[in-house]
């Protein structure tokens, strides 16, 4: 608990939580309560980020969890990485420098070597365009950045298969099965 925090509990009025302290309580509770179903260990996750920060919380967040983890700060280089590592699942930011993270999605979902694998895509921005731009294109989720622990893991959790393996969400306005890229 945060110094802050600390200070708060012992001057507040009363021992109950508060406003925003009861919510973040109750979803605390309820996280600890619920078992978290995770990847099978060793589970190679590409991240596709041009910030540090958020490379670093994702590949803490994910090692911590036994996943293996490969980075690329441009979409050039990540959809390299992509076609040689064949990572079974990808995080993919919107805005990267050269390549936008959309032209990425889309030559990824071209290649026979990465059109199958799940890509969730992030952004700073929570505009609902980029989901459902992001979603028409083949995007599996869409995760607004700042993100937490939790909030990566139930992202995760959404694409796994009954083996605990990463799987595309396919979507069904698509006639093929495949989607539109």
């Amino acid at each position: 608990m945060s110094i802050f925090k600390t200070f708060k509990t012992i001057f507040a009025k009363s021992g109950e939580p508060r406003g925003e302290d009861l919510e973040s309580a109750t979803e605390s509770t309820e996280r600890r309560g619920r078992s978290r179903r995770n990847a099978r260990e060793g589970t190679r996750v590409l991240i596709i980020d041009d910030s540090p920060t958020i490379v670093a919380a994702l590949r803490k967040f994910l090692r911590s969890a036994g996943y293996t983890t490969l980075e690329a700060g441009d979409a050039e280089s990540g959809i390299e990485l992509a076609r040689t590592e064949k990572p079974e699942l990808i995080f993919l930011d919107i805005v990267l420098p050269g390549m936008n993270g959309f032209a990425a999605l889309r030559l990824l979902r071209r290649d026979t070597a990465t059109r199958d694998v799940p890509i969730i895509m992030i952004s700073g921005n929570e505009q609902a365009t980029e989901q459902f731009f992001g979603t028409r294109i083949g995007a599996d989720d869409f995760m607004k950045k700042p993100f937490s622990r939790f909030e990566v893991f139930a992202r995760i959790e959404r694409l796994l298969d009954s083996n605990c393996v990463p799987h595309r969400q396919i979507a069904a306005s698509s006639p093929s099965g495949s989607p539109s890229a």
